[in-house]
């Protein structure tokens, strides 16, 4: 190797090839003044004088990332395609991704961690809390108070929704359940009157 194509390492002391240096380009040659191995060990150090702690690194083969949540890498399949990343893939595998955007979906939206959610859930048996047979899935909530009332199955979710969350409305579609259909009469244009 001659001299134009290697470069000696101020810190270890070893002559290295150029591409063995990150590039600078306020330096008269180009290059970092330690090698890309002492520049890591510095920046290290550095952290861990401040007590903070840096993550070994982990080789990566082609076609391959690691997420930085679950610590595993993964293939480029397992990532969704992000154009604003110098790699274009999503800075979490798709599992780890789905389950930071879930977690930050019920805090956002309810103000509640997933634990609360999960606790809500075990104090009413896993089970919907008005036809008491489906799963508790979907986090129900007064959407003029904003206070969250407890975890329905999404068809009874859906129905207090549909009804616009109006007790009289849920009182009347259970009094048509129960075959009482009463009509209402007709008053004026638009007003109608229900019988008592």
């Amino acid at each position: 190797m001659n001299e134009s194509q290697s470069r000696r390492c101020p810190r270890c002391k070893r002559q290295l090839p150029r591409t063995a240096f990150a590039g600078n380009k306020s330096m008269a040659d180009g290059l970092q003044a330690y090698c890309r191995e002492c520049s890591a060990e510095y920046y290290r150090q550095r952290q861990e004088a401040k007590g903070r702690k840096v993550r070994a690194k982990v080789s990566v083969p082609p076609g391959h990332k690691r997420c930085p949540q679950c610590s595993e890498v993964k293939p480029h399949s397992d990532w969704e395609r992000n154009k604003s990343t110098s790699d274009g893939r999503a800075s979490y595998c798709r599992a780890c991704r789905a389950e930071r955007s879930r977690a930050s979906y019920f805090m956002r939206k309810y103000g509640l961690t997933e634990g609360e959610v999960g606790e809500m859930i075990a104090s009413q048996m896993g089970v919907c809390c008005i036809c008491l047979a489906a799963p508790a899935t979907q986090v129900d909530h007064c959407h003029q108070t904003g206070r969250v009332r407890g975890v329905l199955c999404f068809n009874c979710n859906s129905g207090l929704g549909l009804l616009r969350d109006d007790p009289a409305a849920a009182y009347r579609a259970a009094d048509y359940l129960e075959g009482n259909a009463w009509k209402p009469t007709l008053v004026a244009p638009g007003v109608y009157q229900l019988p008592s």
